[in-house]
């Protein structure tokens, strides 16, 4: 089965391969969770082993999450991920991973206590009918890392945002990424982050 678990980096990474150069098919599931892997393009990775491709117009997809494949020519190394397409005017809730989920600052080489209230509070947004949104300024090299965490505690299914690579600034692009959602998407429900007092809601944002 599909999970709907995704990143909004516009590539991703080919691991165990010097990548300049290097051309990448690229593949979609184009009516998932058991059809045919579809051909759409070849890219060339940058010197960062990064993909960026843009959805032609004709070949657009409707709404839904799609499995997405990004093979190497040659030695056949890849990379999966998703992507997800949402109708205009979805509402959604945004959750801060970074100092309000985990207890600690980095999930990487430990096992972070998960904040008491935590998962029920995304829950009952769910629940809701809410679209869950998890937004972290860690690296997308952290990916399965932190989708692990985050299932491992059963946290419910939701969009998780990433910095392309390690930044100088993750508050910056968690902004920045809030900014697209509003652009694209239309309406903020609300939004929370942990505080010492306890949960801390922003109010719901609509263009």
């Amino acid at each position: 089965s599909v999970r709907p678990w995704d990143s909004n980096s516009d590539g991703a990474e080919i691991p165990d391969f010097f990548f300049f150069a290097l051309q990448v098919d690229i593949h979609i599931m184009t009516q998932p969770p058991s059809g045919e892997w579809v051909y759409f393009d070849t890219e060339i990775a940058n010197s960062s082993g990064r993909v960026s491709y843009m959805i032609p117009e004709q070949r657009r997809l409707g709404i839904g999450v799609y499995p997405v494949k990004m093979v190497v020519r040659g030695d056949h190394t890849y990379a999966d991920s998703y992507i997800t397409v949402l109708p205009r005017g979805t509402e959604f809730v945004v959750f801060s991973i970074d100092g309000s989920f985990a207890a600690s600052v980095s999930i990487m080489g430990s096992d972070p206590k998960v904040r008491a209230g935590a998962v029920d509070v995304v829950r009952h947004w769910q629940e809701l009918g809410y679209l869950n949104i998890y937004v972290t300024g860690r690296p997308d090299m952290q990916k399965q890392r932190v989708v692990a965490w985050l299932e491992r505690l059963l946290f419910p299914h939701g969009i998780v945002s990433f910095c392309d690579g390690l930044v100088h600034d993750p508050l910056r692009h968690k902004a920045n990424f809030l900014k697209s959602l509003v652009t694209d998407v239309s309406r903020i429900r609300s939004g929370f982050k942990q505080t010492q007092s306890g949960w801390a809601r922003s109010p719901s944002k609509r263009l």
